[in-house]
């Protein structure tokens, strides 16, 4: 009887002890989960919940990210399931607004803030017929790196204008040095960091990139025969057998002083945090000063379970990512090279990641070109691209390839 008696008290202390575990618990609150693709990114999330637990004392969140190449599969499942977190990542364009239009990410629309303090740009990614799916939370930027020694050195200035930095191109390699560390070997760089983030310079920014998405404009017209003609300038200033030249050997190249500039990603800053040499960053320059753009480009968006069962709380943090302070906290907690998309000025720890967030002064900005409306383009248009630089496709031939495909 008493052992009986023994199993019956611990069974009952266990659906207590579970049933606390699955409401948060009295000391706890009000228990929220957060998934992410951004497994790299614990420690700084785990601080940001950290700050935000301050304001919110009687709610945690927990940060449960999963391997990016996982994570659309792993969300699409817990979510059909019911499973899924109350809050997540949402990535941007088609993945996410397939996921909202399924009834599964809450309509984040009337959220304080949000339609107020984000820019029409850098709302655009995560919106679907009006309506908000999800707040904007980090960007990604495209510029190219330069080794400021290398530029004193050789009485070198910034370029405003393309002409200008065909002219520094042509002084750097007259003077022996590589000018630009780019290679083809693993494609995909060439293309996103490269084509892509000159584009803009050329074709214009969204008002304009909607006018090819619906067919008004063509993708051979003079705008992007003019990108693939300014493209192909830079194969001499490339790295010798740049064919062969990897991603990770591009960044060695620039990192060993070996190359003095290098077409890039803003993720890539870490690389060079610690390097014996001084170094910042410009923008691409267009032909005209004036046209020059920036490819900063919407990475990732935060947003809350339709059918999660604390709405109040997951809008309250929400809310608290669309004001200044939300932003400015979330901001420190972000990756080196990922950036804040809120329009309040913000100063980062990081003095150049400031530089690379000041390119964006005065100029339009724009998403990857292919992201919204034309990612079944990505492989062929890497291939023309890359054929352009190795001599195997004119430029009117890479756009009308292209053209043909929409």
């Amino acid at each position: 009887m008493k052992k009986r008696i023994l199993a019956l008290f611990l069974a009952i202390v266990l659906m207590v002890s579970l049933s606390a575990c699955a409401t948060g618990g009295d000391d706890d609150g009000i228990v929220l989960t957060m998934g992410s693709w951004r497994s790299d990114d614990v420690d700084q999330m785990n601080a940001l919940l950290a700050e935000y637990k301050k304001i919110a004392p009687d709610v945690t969140i927990n940060f449960e990210p999963t391997l990016p190449h996982d994570y659309n599969a792993w969300l699409r499942m817990n979510l059909e399931a019911g499973t899924g977190p109350d809050l997540m990542y949402a990535r941007s364009f088609a993945t996410g607004r397939e996921l909202f239009e399924d009834g599964y990410f809450a309509d984040c629309s009337d959220i304080p803030g949000l339609m107020d303090n984000f820019t029409d740009a850098n709302l655009a990614p995560w919106m679907s017929d009006g309506k908000m799916f999800a707040v904007p939370f980090a960007a990604v930027s495209h510029a190219v790196y330069f080794n400021k020694d290398i530029f004193a050195e050789n009485g070198l200035s910034i370029p405003n204008t393309w002409d200008e930095f065909i002219a520094v191109c042509k002084a750097l390699d007259a003077a022996g040095i590589t000018p630009l560390a780019n290679g083809v070997a693993d494609e995909w760089d060439i293309l996103e960091c490269m084509f892509l983030a000159m584009l803009p310079n050329y074709v214009g920014v969204g008002d304009q990139r909607v006018l090819y998405e619906s067919g008004q404009k063509k993708l051979n017209d003079e705008a992007f025969v003019n990108a693939y003609s300014d493209l192909a300038m830079l194969a001499p200033f490339l790295p010798s057998g740049f064919e062969a030249v990897t991603y990770d050997d591009s960044q060695v190249l620039f990192a060993t002083q070996e190359a003095a500039m290098f077409v890039d990603g803003s993720w890539t800053m870490e690389v060079y945090r610690d390097v014996d040499f001084n170094w910042s960053v410009f923008a691409i320059p267009a032909r005209n000063a004036g046209d020059t753009a920036i490819t900063f480009h919407p990475d990732m968006a935060i947003t809350m379970n339709a059918a999660t069962e604390h709405p109040e709380e997951a809008r309250a943090f929400l809310a608290w990512l669309c004001t200044q302070e939300g932003a400015t906290t979330a901001s420190q907690a972000l990756p080196l090279g990922f950036f804040p998309m809120i329009n309040f000025p913000i100063a980062l720890d990081d003095p150049r990641a400031n530089d690379f967030l000041a390119l964006n002064n005065g100029k339009e900005t724009d998403a990857r070109f292919i992201w919204p409306e034309y990612m079944d383009l990505y492989a062929p248009m890497n291939a023309a691209v890359i054929d352009v630089l190795k001599g195997n496709s004119t430029p009117q031939e890479a756009a009308d390839s292209i053209a043909a495909i929409t």
